[in-house]
């Protein structure tokens, strides 16, 4: 199963993301979706994802806080406020605790981040942020392979920069 994974895409759509994602199986999106984006992905490829802070109430009447689900053999859990190894919400730590996911992917500081916890046994994916929104320099996304219950191939796409560069004359 080939996944293209992004978040914080704050109601903006590079048209790259369907050049990159072309080849995927699913895309999963953690959160702050904006305005359009989920429309714009389902009628692309199956989409999964989670509602972020800023989501209104078409967002989060179709796409759940917390999403549990089990892919390629990996219990997958995304959720869009979550931390990372060593600094979890206690939300997110509570239930890392309890349900034992061998996947856990969130969004929301536009930081990209991929580690192992060796405490809780899970890999944390944070695809930083594919908007135009935020205090992120470069907008990134990551691909990856989910087979015989191992992660593989995985890449990280940088799209450029946050903001279109200014011109001077």
């Amino acid at each position: 199963m080939r996944i293209g994974l992004l978040s914080d895409t704050h109601g903006y759509l590079d048209k790259d993301v369907f050049k990159y994602f072309n080849k995927c199986d699913e895309i999963w999106h953690a959160g702050d979706f904006g305005t359009g984006v989920a429309e714009a992905l389902e009628s692309f490829k199956p989409l999964r994802g989670v509602y972020g802070n800023i989501d209104g109430r078409p967002v989060r009447d179709n796409f759940p806080k917390d999403l549990f689900f089990n892919c390629g053999g990996l219990q997958v859990f995304i959720t869009h406020i979550g931390g990372y190894p060593g600094r979890y919400t206690k939300r997110v730590k509570e239930i890392l605790r309890r349900e034992s996911a061998d996947l856990f992917i969130c969004g929301h500081s536009h930081i990209l981040k991929v580690m192992y916890d060796e405490d809780l046994k899970v890999l944390h994916m944070n695809p930083g942020a594919c908007g135009r929104q935020g205090f992120h320099h470069v907008r990134t996304l990551i691909r990856f392979t989910i087979a015989e219950k191992k992660i593989r191939d995985a890449e990280v796409i940088e799209l450029g920069p946050r903001a279109e560069q200014a011109h001077t004359v």
